[in-house]
């Protein structure tokens, strides 16, 4: 073979292979890059790129060995990983073509997480801890007994599904249930790895090994999230930029001695050598960094964005190629000075169910940039959307700055129908150079920002909300913030003779839906919603309001748009939002996790209060406002059947199919304060119940004199539909509907009979639902006897 006959079979179909095949396709010794089966970039890359009309699962490897075979292909290089733990590596050196990749055997440390768990511990790689099981009732005790936050994983490849990070230890135990019994990820559920969640700042490191020597690109971090803040449900990557700022010089020599070296020695002292790209995902935690896991090819979008910042001298040919000949200490790699930024254009619905087939149009791009086809197809002589990541565009510049504006220059120059891209990759890695340049010092010095806690996020986050704040002025208060503690003029009200009532409450599990769905106004407005309504069913008016935020990492824009939801929810109940607190707490809370509570207080005249047990006799009525939906209770039992459901939060909504499944969950809690407070001071009103946690059976009893109970007639009002599902999607029993959920009533009055009619003609008019769905009997106490009888369920 001449210098200039290599041929070269890239195998694979995305943005990593029409990177791979771009950056090959540069050196001068190849002759032609062959992909298989490609894409509509590769087949529109010129006469040194064609695509070969073969795929890459099993069933293919005879297909493309005698394609190999009749066109004197000279080097294999496999891009995704399910070929690799296949032994598509094997299947060509069987007739001599030289390939890099693992073996199947050393794709195993991708192909079983088990299996990467104990090697890591036996070759002293940092890693978390943890415990690899078959056995479902030994998985279960070892969660049950661990002293620390979880992770559970199928070990088995599950097309980046099969990682599952519950919140509590009931969550880790559905979700062991859910891989290992319901088999939800199928065979790779067959053993699962629980580990220890970590917390930090997460890098990638592709690195290349001919089995002893190491060589690796620049650090690279992406963007999972679909949407700007790290919003929306997980991807495969919505962008990235390399060298990562947080990977110095000293952190990279590290990685090498620690994990790199170490981890491509051990393999090859266990029998199986690995040749290839070992692509290490860390987490730069408190106590250094520590392996997430293993993947035995290279990343995607990483790929796109580390290839660019080869130097120009650099044949990546020849390093492939010396690196599956076991001679990659020969060659090495080299980079040009800078930064490389990808942004990602996907198809509308990703990570989702998304269209196909829409036409893209390609502008002119600056020099610097790169387009790097993924999902796309080549029909006729236009290209065309056949994925949901449509195309990773990469920009290079000498500063991070330089490279981002490329990228999007080069975004802003291509169009196809429901194109989305995030348009804040890089924001984080900017606004941390930014601070490196202010502290003068080269880096060399500790800050709070190096200890995860950003101060000046939590100053702009203050700005951004102050005039959020000021909207929910009244009587009372200037309800400004920025102060050590929040101030109000209860002699500014007009009451003559007070009771304070005071409430506090989170929002519970719903959070992980909001945090998945990255929506978060809602859960401002369930903040304020619960203390506020369990104010007002004693009689009082909410007067004032505070927040606390607590979180991982402060992501400002989702910070802002809680707080907004919260003075919404304040405007909506009359009181004032007067202060509050943001921590961040990187040991505590991972990533862009992050927990509520709240304090509200309110004012009633002494002789107002309620419930006036002494007044509430059998005879009397209940009446019903509906809810707005599930409302703040009850969602580790949602979640549990949406599991079980086998639908996701980003699924069609099943009985609203014109919004996903979250959202329709994310419905905030009604607030009734407004309606409520006319009737409580023309007491109309003898007592009012919250339906919350408990639902009827716990939250009726809670205004009742001992003497009587109530019965509740489930045919005087419809069942929403949500509950409808959740009943027969979960096979929950009425009973258990009827104390889980609040079930279409969110708060229950006690009025006498003979002023019913007048209190449900005032709260229809108020824009309240609200009917007579039951009545005050007697009540005997013993053994069988029900406080709350719910009657007629029949018909939910």
């Amino acid at each position: 073979m001449s210098d200039n006959q290599l041929k070269i079979l890239v195998i694979g179909s995305g943005g990593r292979e029409h990177a791979l095949a771009w950056a090959l396709a540069k050196s001068s010794r190849v002759s032609k890059v062959y992909v298989a089966p490609g894409n509509g970039g590769t087949a529109t890359a010129g006469d040194k790129i064609s695509n070969v009309a073969i795929g890459h699962s099993k069933s293919d490897f005879p297909a493309l060995v005698e394609f190999a075979c009749a066109n004197e292909v000279g080097l294999v290089i496999p891009g995704p990983e399910q070929p690799l733990v296949d032994g598509i590596t094997d299947a060509f050196k069987k007739v001599g073509i030289a390939t890099f990749g693992p073996s199947a055997k050393a794709a195993a440390i991708e192909g079983s997480k088990a299996f990467s768990k104990d090697f890591m511990r036996k070759h002293g790689i940092p890693t978390a801890a943890y415990g690899n099981f078959r056995d479902y009732e030994q998985a279960c005790a070892f969660v049950q007994a661990a002293d620390f936050d979880v992770v559970i994983k199928a070990s088995g490849l599950a097309a980046g599904k099969g990682v599952l990070m519950p919140t509590s230890k009931a969550e880790a135990l559905q979700a062991l249930k859910a891989v290992m019994v319901d088999r939800e990820f199928g065979a790779a559920g067959d053993e699962v790895v629980v580990e220890e969640l970590l917390v930090g700042q997460e890098i990638s490191v592709l690195a290349l090994s001919d089995g002893y020597t190491v060589a690796s690109f620049p650090a690279a971090q992406d963007h999972k999230r679909a949407h700007d803040g790290d919003k929306g449900p997980n991807t495969g990557g919505m962008g990235a930029y390399a060298p990562a700022p947080v990977a110095t010089a000293q952190l990279m020599q590290q990685l090498h001695a620690t994990v790199l070296q170490p981890s491509v020695d051990g393999m090859r002292r266990d029998g199986f050598p690995f040749v290839g790209c070992l692509f290490t995902g860390f987490m730069l935690t408190a106590d250094g960094p520590k392996v997430l896991e293993y993947n035995c090819r290279f990343g995607d979008p990483e790929t796109e964005v580390v290839l660019p910042l080869l130097a120009d001298g650099c044949d990546l040919a020849e390093v492939f190629l010396a690196a599956a000949e076991g001679r990659l200490d020969a060659v090495g790699l080299s980079f040009r000075a800078g930064f490389a930024a990808t942004v990602v254009m996907a198809s509308e619905g990703y990570p989702g169910a998304y269209p196909k087939g829409r036409a893209i149009a390609f502008g002119e791009t600056a020099p610097g940039t790169q387009v790097f086809h993924a999902g796309t197809r080549r029909t006729g002589g236009a290209v065309e959307t056949s994925g949901g990541r449509v195309l990773a565009v990469t920009g290079v510049g000498a500063g991070l700055q330089d490279a981002l504006d490329r990228a999007y220059g080069g975004v802003r120059a291509i169009a196809f129908e429901g194109a989305f891209y995030r348009s804040d990759i890089g924001h984080r890695a900017i606004e941390h150079l930014r601070q490196q340049q202010q502290g003068g010092s080269g880096g060399a010095g500790l800050s709070y920002a190096d200890a995860g806690v950003d101060i000046d996020a939590g100053n702009r986050l203050v700005d951004l909300i102050k005039p959020i704040v000021r909207a929910t002025r009244r009587a009372g208060t200037d309800s400004d913030i920025g102060g050590f503690g929040g101030v109000f003029d209860l002699r500014a009200t007009g009451y003559a003779d007070p009771v304070l009532v005071s409430a506090t409450d989170g929002v519970g599990t719903k959070l992980k839906i909001a945090h998945e769905m990255g929506v978060h106004d809602s859960v401002g407005i369930d903040l304020v919603a619960m203390q506020v309504n369990d104010i007002v069913v004693q009689g009082a008016e909410p007067l004032l309001f505070q927040d606390y935020y607590a979180c991982g990492r402060l992501d400002v824009e989702a910070a802002r748009d809680f707080v907004r939801g919260v003075a919404d929810g304040c405007v909506a109940a009359g009181c004032a939002l007067i202060g509050g607190e943001t921590a961040e707490m990187p040991g505590l809370y991972a990533g862009g996790d992050y927990d509520v509570a709240g304090f509200a207080v309110g004012a009633v005249e002494r002789s107002d209060m309620l419930p006036r047990t002494a007044d509430i006799a059998a005879g009397d009525v209940v009446v019903g406002l509906a809810s707005s939906g599930v409302h703040s209770n009850g969602f580790s039992l949602v979640r549990t059947v949406v599991a079980r459901a086998g639908l996701g939060f980003a699924s069609a909504c099943p009985w609203q199919p014109d919004v996903s499944l979250g959202r329709a969950l994310l419905t905030p809690t009604r607030i009734y304060v407004q309606a409520l407070l006319p009737l409580v001071r023309r007491r109309l009103v003898k007592g009012m119940a919250h339906i919350t946690g408990g639902g009827f059976t716990d939250n009726i009893p809670r205004v009742l004199p001992p003497h009587v109970g109530v019965d509740v007639d489930a045919a005087r009002w419809a069942l929403p539909p949500v509950f409808r599902w959740l009943k027969r999607a979960g096979g929950i029993a009425a009973d258990e509907m009827a104390r889980t959920f609040n079930c279409g009533i969110g708060m229950a009055l006690v009025v006498a009979a003979e002023h019913a009619a007048d209190v449900v003609q005032a709260l229809n008019a108020s824009g309240e639902t609200a009917a007579v769905i039951g009545s005050v009997v007697p009540y005997a106490a013993g053994p069988a006897a029900e406080r709350v009888v719910v009657r007629n369920t029949e018909g939910w």
